[in-house]
């Protein structure tokens, strides 16, 4: 059975959106690159893995697509560009980027199916809405937070507001000089109240 990761690049108010999305005016476009080192690239192509999937909504494999199968070689293009991209989407037939294949009219049941084949990890990012979705459902085996040192006041969070809570428990945490705090939790389940 395939792990499904969902690794995201996060402010300390829970912003994952890195560009204006249908014109909502996001001002904050990029604000990770003045963060950026080797030491945490080479962290997060360890997250990533040797050999992956993705799981992508469909605005963020627009998105996606629309740079990386033009972007300059390297660990993490190469690695993008060469994985299957599972996709919830209504429009199947537009899809281009590929290696690439649809979810199905039912994300939970296309998602569940394809954890079940033998593959690679599945990993997760910049899909907040399916992150949502995946943790609700108990889909998610693992979390992985890149924290920024900032705070944007707006912007698309990890979670959707009226997301059901959500316990996770720690595995591992490591600090940068750059300021980010990149931290490993398993997911583990319903948040029991007091």
């Amino acid at each position: 059975m395939r792990k499904l990761k969902i690794i995201e690049h996060i402010s300390l108010d829970s912003v994952i959106q890195h560009s204006a999305d249908d014109g909502d005016g996001f001002p904050y476009s990029d604000w990770t690159a003045p963060y950026r080192s080797p030491a945490g690239r080479d962290a997060m192509l360890a997250a990533y893995g040797q050999r992956f999937d993705l799981l992508l909504g469909r605005r963020t494999y627009d998105i996606w697509s629309g740079f990386w199968p033009q972007a300059p070689s390297s660990p993490m293009a190469d690695g993008l560009n060469a994985a299957t991209k599972f996709v919830a989407t209504h429009r199947p037939e537009s899809l281009a980027w590929g290696p690439f294949e649809a979810l199905g009219p039912d994300i939970v049941d296309g998602v569940r199916r394809i954890k079940a084949q033998g593959g690679p990890d599945l990993i997760v990012s910049g899909s907040a809405s399916l992150s949502s979705t995946l943790l609700e459902h108990g889909l998610a085996d693992e979390v992985l937070l890149a924290v920024y040192p900032v705070l944007l006041g707006r912007g698309k969070r990890l979670m959707a507001e009226g997301s059901p809570a959500r316990k996770l428990e720690l595995l591992a945490t490591q600090a940068f000089p750059s300021g980010i705090v990149l931290t490993s939790y398993k997911a583990a389940g319903p948040l029991q109240a007091g």
